[in-house]
C-alpha cells in the first residue's frame, strides 16, 4: 500500500465531489452558513499557481444595487452572444446561464494588476496566471459541493465593464462571476448536456501517445 495515500474513504470522497460537481444556474435564496463563504475562500486561496504568485482576487457583492447593475450587463452579453450564434441562437436564448439574483453570494474573480513582474512560469506562456485563478476556482467548486453548496461560473461579460462596476485598478482583469447558494438540487448531470447543447467526448478522443495525432493505447 502507498503510505501517502489517503483511506479508501476519503479517495472515494474526492472522486465523488469531482464527478457531482455541476455548473449550477437554479438556486435558493437561503443565506450560507457563519463561516462558510470564509471556509471556500480559504479553498481557492490553497490553490496551486505559477510562481507562487496567487494572481487571483475576490470581490464579494453584497450591494444589492450592485448585483442588480452586473446581473443586467450580463442580460446585455447574453442577447450580444445569442446574435453571434447565428443558427444556434433560438437554442441558447432558451438556456439558463445566471443565477446571480437568486444565489445567496456573488463573487467577482478577477486577476490581479501589476502581474507583469512575475516573470516565473510566465516568460514564454503569460496566460499561466488565468490557469492559476482556475485552479482558485476549481477549488473553490469542489469545496462547495462537498457542503452541498452550488456554484455557477458566469462568463458573460465584457471584462472591461465589469472592472469599472467593481472598481478594481488599471492592469487588473474580471474573470468569473461565481453564483453560490443553496440548491434544491444538483442536475443529475451537466446542464448543457441535459439540454443537448453538447456533450462529454470520450476519454480515447483526448490522449494521444508522443505525438498529437497518435491515440494513446493505454486509455479507452
Amino acid at each position: 500500500m502507498n503510505p501517502n495515500q489517503f483511506s479508501d474513504e476519503e479517495i472515494a470522497a474526492v472522486y465523488k465531489a469531482i464527478s457531482e460537481r455541476r455548473d449550477m444556474r437554479h438556486f435558493l435564496s437561503t443565506p450560507l452558513a457563519d463561516g462558510q463563504l470564509e471556509r471556500l475562500i480559504r479553498a481557492a486561496h490553497m490553490a496551486p499557481s505559477v510562481g507562487l504568485m496567487q494572481p487571483w482576487r475576490f470581490i464579494r457583492i453584497s450591494d444589492a444595487g450592485l448585483r442588480q447593475t452586473i446581473q443586467q450587463h450580463v442580460e446585455e452579453e447574453r442577447i450580444a452572444t445569442a446574435d453571434a450564434l447565428e443558427q444556434r441562437s433560438d437554442e441558447f436564448m432558451r438556456l439558463k446561464v445566471e443565477g446571480i439574483l437568486s444565489c445567496a453570494e456573488v463573487l467577482v474573480v478577477g486577476l490581479t494588476d501589476q502581474r507583469e513582474k512575475y516573470i516565473f512560469g510566465r516568460r514564454t506562456m503569460p496566460e499561466m496566471d488565468l490557469a492559476s485563478v482556475s485552479c482558485a476556482i476549481q477549488n473553490m467548486w469542489l469545496a462547495a459541493r462537498a457542503e452541498g453548496i452550488g456554484l455557477g461560473w458566469v462568463s458573460l461579460f465584457d471584462p472591461e465593464i465589469l472592472r469599472t462596476l467593481c472598481g478594481m485598478p488599471e492592469g487588473s482583469r474580471p474573470v468569473a462571476i461565481l453564483c453560490l447558494g443553496h440548491v434544491k438540487e444538483f442536475y443529475p448531470a451537466p446542464m448543457l448536456e441535459m439540454e443537448a447543447w453538447d456533450k462529454r467526448k470520450a476519454i480515447a478522443e483526448i490522449v494521444y501517445e508522443n505525438s498529437w495525432s497518435v491515440p494513446s493505447t493505454r486509455v479507452d
